[in-house]
């Protein structure tokens, strides 16, 4: 089984992005990436409506990698403290060596390749220090930004659910990929 340990929080570095821990001075960023309708239409989540519930995200982020069920690095470019995006590690399932990863970018700084900068930091972390053996990803089907990432990391598509996730009163499907420890490896 996986032995979790956020404490201190794993900071990664890039070429040129800090990934860094979260804090309640990023609650602006957050609550912009919560919000902005061209992040949220592919997140099948409500959206903040104020600083409050970006708060309460923020609480949550906390709780959850206190608990070791979770752990979100902030993105930022080196040298700044601005947080550009997110990236995570959640749904984590010790006992079989799985985390499922998600991750948002601010419009303005995609199509730069940071997310692809971001993703392959983020996934040496977890193969080689957390010890993961699969990550998994949750993909709308309409997100063909993100299934082109998945896939130029060697993601497969395990599946595809049909209506399977009920949100603003309407039933959406998923698509699943994932990647092995030794598919990881292929890069």
């Amino acid at each position: 089984m996986l032995n979790l340990n956020f404490i201190p929080f794993p900071e990664l570095t890039t070429d040129r992005l800090l990934l860094r821990q979260i804090t309640q001075d990023d609650v602006n960023e957050i609550f912009f990436l919560r919000s902005d309708s061209r992040i949220m239409r592919y997140l099948d989540r409500t959206p903040a409506k104020s600083l409050d519930d970006a708060y309460a995200f923020l609480k949550s982020i906390a709780d959850l990698e206190k608990n070791k069920s979770a752990v979100t690095w902030a993105i930022t470019i080196k040298g700044e403290q601005k947080l550009i995006g997110t990236i995570c590690y959640w749904n984590i399932k010790p006992e079989h060596y799985r985390a499922e990863v998600g991750y948002v970018l601010h419009p303005d700084f995609q199509g730069k390749g940071i997310m692809q900068e971001t993703l392959t930091s983020v996934l040496d972390n977890g193969f080689n220090v957390m010890k993961l053996h699969s990550v998994e990803a949750d993909v709308n089907p309409a997100n063909e930004a993100s299934i082109k990432l998945l896939e130029r990391n060697n993601f497969v598509r395990e599946a595809y659910f049909k209506e399977n996730y009920f949100y603003d009163g309407k039933f959406l499907d998923s698509a699943i990929y994932s990647l092995l420890i030794n598919d990881h490896k292929k890069t």
